[in-house]
């Protein structure tokens, strides 16, 4: 392989915030950033899944700090980048990865729902813009990544919430490329397709671990028949396009959202 092409996602000697990373999409962006150089310093809401994911992070060969982080509250948000800032002198990568979801028809949406998944969703992703972006204009780099979904693309009943809220970090991420652009930070996202993680899962595993076999492989074939290849996605190919965004293999990339959902949402 040419030297040039690895050295484009070579990750060493950077730093880099995920939130969300106590399980799923975010989990498996730490470990792969590490896996390619990076030393991680990672947030969520649940303080357990934090150190499992350290322990993976670990095993690729890499550093990490867990920092429990409810990115509902801008404070925690900016203790988590300033952590990362003054443990390790710099932040180069910041990925807003997590979320929740609350499936209810608007009619029956409670205010008290409503907020929830605003405050993490949206609020949540712009502390983190904001904290991020405010060490990368000083250092005159940077790359932030955020997470949609596919959900901003295609109405589905009982998912008002979550999908307004993935428009609007959408918008977000275009306007804050535009505003940090001209100091060498590049902002983008991703929007996933249905993905196997937890938030998924919910709908086939309870929460004492139980798993309703049959429930899960029709959930998979119905999301596998809506996309021509014939198949969901997973954590790995959420992250892969992470690691693009946040490595030199996309320098001249910013302002954009990259949809890896098996080409559902060109779909009629």
């Amino acid at each position: 392989m040419d030297a040039s092409i690895s050295k484009a996602f070579d990750l060493s000697g950077r730093v880099a915030v995920v939130t969300g990373a106590g399980g799923g999409i975010g989990r498996e962006a730490a470990a792969l950033f590490a896996a390619a150089g990076a030393r991680v310093v990672i947030g969520d809401v649940k303080a357990d899944g934090l150190f499992d994911t350290v322990r993976l992070v670990e095993a690729v060969g890499g550093r990490a700090i867990a920092v429990p982080t409810d990115v509902s509250k801008r404070s925690e948000v900016e203790a988590l980048v300033q952590t990362a800032a003054q443990e390790f002198g710099s932040v180069d990568i910041m990925a807003n990865v997590a979320g929740i979801i609350r499936n209810n028809l608007v009619v029956d949406t409670s205010e008290d729902e409503l907020d929830a998944v605003i405050a993490v969703n949206l609020k949540g992703v712009y502390f983190g813009c904001a904290a991020a972006a405010r060490v990368m204009i000083a250092q005159q780099r940077g790359s932030i990544i955020n997470v949609a979904s596919t959900g901003m693309d295609m109405p589905v009943p009982s998912l008002s919430c979550y999908a307004l809220t993935k428009a609007a970090v959408a918008m977000l991420t275009r306007t804050l490329a535009t505003e940090v652009g001209p100091h060498g930070v590049r902002v983008n996202g991703i929007a996933p397709g249905f993905t196997d993680t937890p938030m998924t899962q919910r709908t086939w595993k309870s929460t004492d671990g139980f798993v309703d076999e049959q429930a899960r492989d029709d959930m998979w074939k119905l999301r596998s028949a809506q996309s021509p290849l014939n198949r969901i996605g997973n954590a790995r190919d959420q992250a892969m396009q992470m690691l693009y965004l946040a490595s030199d293999a996309s320098a001249f990339v910013t302002g954009q959202i990259l949809r890896a959902n098996g080409g559902v949402s060109m779909m009629p």
